[in-house]
């Protein structure tokens, strides 16, 4: 049963659009657009269905993600995976576009060359592809000093041979929505560690690292901050942070810290979650932390439980757009017409991906389960933009 709270969420978020559809680019294969909402109501995956959604509002594009499924090799006899990679970019979309362009690449060889998915896999392929970033910037330093200072936060999911893997460096969260056999509940489970310092335990992790440090985390503005400059403790990117020589002129004051440092403040190792999946678990959420502002684990479990599965993953974000516009005292349909960059100030950057888990689902197919490869926003994932009607 639906709790009231949740239908008074909902209810303002479900009524008929004032805009209609708008097709994309490639038409719907490749998701809709309507304003600064990109969605993809519905597709297969090789474990069963998935819906995504995109709502845009810095003034570029920071949230990055992709759903890929199919074998990981052309190799014969390779199981069947789907991979969902959810990426928060901060100061720039620079790190974010590149993790979603070489993230899975990293994926695929590491797993080739281990005859096989492993938590050693997921860790080696973060690890790579944030050397790969460093020496990018590293190459670009004295025309493009800036990019220093950009990263993103990096969510992945991985369903292979009955197991899921969850790699989360950053605070986006994945939530597992399983069936309580006592209550016959979706009961929401969290399954990443958020790494923000907003969270007591990150602060200690911190200042365990840094013992020497007593400014490793500055409360400033009402915000705990690593170094008093970002909330986030682990990234892909920000080498200001991770390399001394990054942490100097032409590189932006603001950026620059009064000492140097002897070892990285920020960390790129993912934190790691391997588990068998079970028949009680029903759908999984992978989404960057602008949805989590405004649901909680269980409202968002709630709402996929209790809605049809097409276009579920954009009824989590208009519901939170929803909540986002009350909390300014104003209204959806006034909020929708707040341009990206001013609409900032009342929500971030959105990605929900919605994974259903069909246990008969490749019975059902028989087998015949279509390759996927998608980006949310677009073709290329670097904006969204408005179409006119």
């Amino acid at each position: 049963m639906v709790s009231a709270t949740i239908r008074r969420i909902v209810s303002p978020c479900w009524r008929p659009s004032d805009t209609g559809e708008i097709s994309g680019r490639h038409g719907d294969s490749s998701g809709r657009v309507d304003g600064l909402l990109w969605y993809k109501d519905s597709g297969r995956h090789a474990h069963g269905e998935f819906s995504m959604a995109v709502i845009q509002a810095n003034k570029l594009l920071e949230d990055q993600s992709q759903l890929e499924s199919g074998p990981l090799s052309l190799t014969e006899g390779t199981p069947l995976a789907t991979f969902v990679g959810i990426y928060d970019g901060h100061g720039g979309p620079e790190a974010s576009r590149f993790i979603n362009d070489n993230l899975f690449k990293n994926i695929k060889k590491f797993s080739n060359e281990n005859d096989g998915m492993s938590a050693d896999v997921v860790h080696k392929a973060f690890l790579a592809t944030e050397e790969e970033f460093l020496s990018l910037v590293e190459k670009q330093w004295l025309h493009k000093p800036p990019l220093a200072s950009v990263g993103s936060c990096c969510l992945i999911g991985i369903i292979c041979c009955g197991e899921l893997y969850i790699g989360n460096a950053g605070d986006s969260r994945a939530v597992l929505g399983r069936m309580d056999e006592a209550t016959k509940e979706i009961k929401a489970i969290q399954l990443s560690e958020e790494h923000n310092a907003s969270i007591v335990s990150v602060r200690e992790e911190l200042r365990s690292l840094h013992p020497d440090d007593p400014q490793i985390v500055v409360m400033k503005h009402q915000v705990w901050r690593v170094k008093g400059l970002i909330q986030i403790s682990r990234s892909i990117g920000d080498a200001y942070l991770k390399k001394v020589e990054f942490n100097r002129a032409p590189l932006l004051s603001k950026f620059r810290l009064p000492e140097p440092f002897e070892q990285p403040i920020l960390k790129a190792e993912p934190a790691i979650l391997v588990q068998k999946l079970c028949p009680q678990d029903q759908f999984l959420i992978f989404a960057s932390d602008g949805l989590w502002e405004h649901l909680s684990s269980q409202e968002a479990v709630d709402i996929v439980q209790s809605c049809p599965r097409n276009g579920v993953a954009k009824k989590l974000v208009k519901t939170a757009l929803c909540e986002a516009a009350k909390k300014r005292e104003t209204r959806y349909s006034d909020l929708k017409k707040i341009d990206r960059g001013v609409r900032r100030h009342f929500h971030d950057d959105i990605t929900v991906i919605v994974l259903y888990l069909d246990s008969n689902f490749l019975a059902r197919a028989n087998s015949r389960v279509p390759l996927v490869s998608i980006k949310g926003g677009g073709e290329n994932g670097y904006g969204i933009g408005i179409i006119d009607a």
